[in-house]
């Protein structure tokens, strides 16, 4: 199949070297930023920050993170020309929900008369929160769908990436606590330029089911 979105897919794969040496330009930045901004999420409950690490202070921050556990993914840190930190929050309010739907109407894609029967729509979000007001597991399943939706727009920019599960949600939360405000990072993105020759995974047919193992059509 030769559509372009195939061409993407098939392209696209987790680098496992970086050239420290390769910047993402600016401009590319800028649309990668734009994508996560629309990315879709349950009820455009939209819970979540995404932090973007560019700076070498930033940099060694994430690699100090690293202390404890999943060392395997600390070189990305420094070596991928950006990481993106997909934060959730574990903690999703109607009142923040509230804010949503303020942007709803102001933006015209929802009339001023339909905002009380929009905010109905938190009902998905409270049969997922408890009595300590913890929804995270829902509102994590958010960042995954942004997650998705980035590494297709990385792969039609020819820009490799790393998701990264292998990182300490808990020493990010002290190391990042200024930025995240109270949100929760459970999952990374390591994005830039791999490292020719030395990137194992760069270049290799994918390995994936047959479509009529995981596709059935009725």
């Amino acid at each position: 199949m030769t559509h372009p979105i195939i061409k993407d897919l098939n392209t696209r794969y987790t680098a496992k070297k970086y050239d420290a040496d390769k910047r993402i330009s600016a401009e590319d930045m800028e649309i990668i930023k734009e994508a996560l901004r629309l990315s879709a999420s349950s009820i455009n409950s939209q819970p979540w920050k995404f932090i973007i690490i560019e700076s070498d202070e930033a940099k060694q921050r994430f690699h100090d993170t690293f202390e404890n556990m999943h060392q395997f993914n600390q070189p990305h840190a420094k070596e991928a020309s950006h990481t993106i930190l997909f934060a959730h929050d574990p903690k999703f309010t109607k009142e923040k929900f509230a804010k949503r739907v303020d942007a709803e109407v102001s933006s015209g894609h929802l009339p001023a008369d339909m905002y009380d029967m929009f905010m109905g729509a938190y009902a998905f979000a409270d049969i997922n929160t408890d009595e300590e007001g913890f929804n995270g597991n829902w509102t994590k399943a958010q960042v995954y769908i942004a997650l998705g939706n980035i590494l297709h727009t990385l792969a039609r920019l020819g820009i490799a990436s790393t998701p990264m599960e292998g990182v300490d949600s808990a020493l990010i939360g002290e190391k990042f606590a200024e930025e995240l405000e109270g949100h929760v990072v459970d999952v990374a993105l390591a994005i830039g330029y791999h490292k020719d020759g030395e990137d194992y995974n760069h270049g290799l047919p994918k390995a994936r089911l047959a479509l009529e193992q995981v596709v059935e059509t009725l």
